[in-house]
């Protein structure tokens, strides 16, 4: 069994690469869907949520209303950070737990855990292989803009509330470039995973 850890930024396409890799036959670790799992209403991370930001981050059904949160962290490290300090250990426990399940598949099995935050939270340290889905910062832009219909200023404002695309290159081992074609990227990863595989 090999594991990866794969990580982007915003509109870079990691959700692409990680349904590629996944349709290869990986077994794709989303941290992401954990995320949204662990802070389903009811949940000890949803209390304490609640307890840190208070009902104005809840919809009307009670769950957490993530767009409301997100224009709180966006625009506030501090909240971010204390967010992240409760939403993560959840996410990394389940993310161990799967990863661990996986080595019952049998051997050249390819784990790629998909990690927004692999950098920024040192979690790529633990990984040989760490996967850059990557586009420059213009194109991320461009990107997003068309995507959630918003102004160049709020599209700005949200690829530099992360770390930079240019600083998490420097961490990657592979780097999917993703600025070309959906047959480009598919090629770029078909390489990617029988490399891994033959790891594995």
């Amino acid at each position: 069994m090999v594991v990866a850890g794969l990580t982007g930024g915003i509109a870079t396409g990691k959700s692409t690469v990680a349904r590629v890799l996944a349709g290869l036959g990986a077994l794709v670790v989303d941290a992401d869907r954990i995320a949204r799992e662990v802070v389903a209403k009811g949940t000890p991370v949803w209390q304490a949520i609640r307890d840190a930001f208070g009902d104005e981050v809840l919809g009307p059904d009670g769950e957490l209303d993530r767009d409301a949160m997100g224009a709180i962290i966006f625009s506030d490290p501090e909240k971010r950070a204390l967010l992240n300090g409760i939403v993560h250990p959840a996410v990394y426990e389940e993310m161990d737990l799967q990863v661990e399940a996986a080595k019952s598949l049998g051997p050249g099995t390819v784990v790629v855990c998909d990690v927004p935050l692999l950098i920024e939270t040192g979690m790529h340290k633990g990984f040989r292989d760490v996967i850059l889905a990557y586009v420059p910062e213009d194109v991320q832009v461009e990107r997003l803009m068309a995507r959630d219909r918003i102004s160049r200023e709020q599209a700005l404002k949200k690829v530099r509330s992360q770390m930079p695309i240019e600083e998490k290159r420097k961490y990657a081992t592979i780097v999917i470039d993703n600025s070309g074609t959906c047959e480009q990227t598919r090629e770029q990863v078909l390489s990617v995973y029988r490399r891994l595989s033959s790891e594995a």
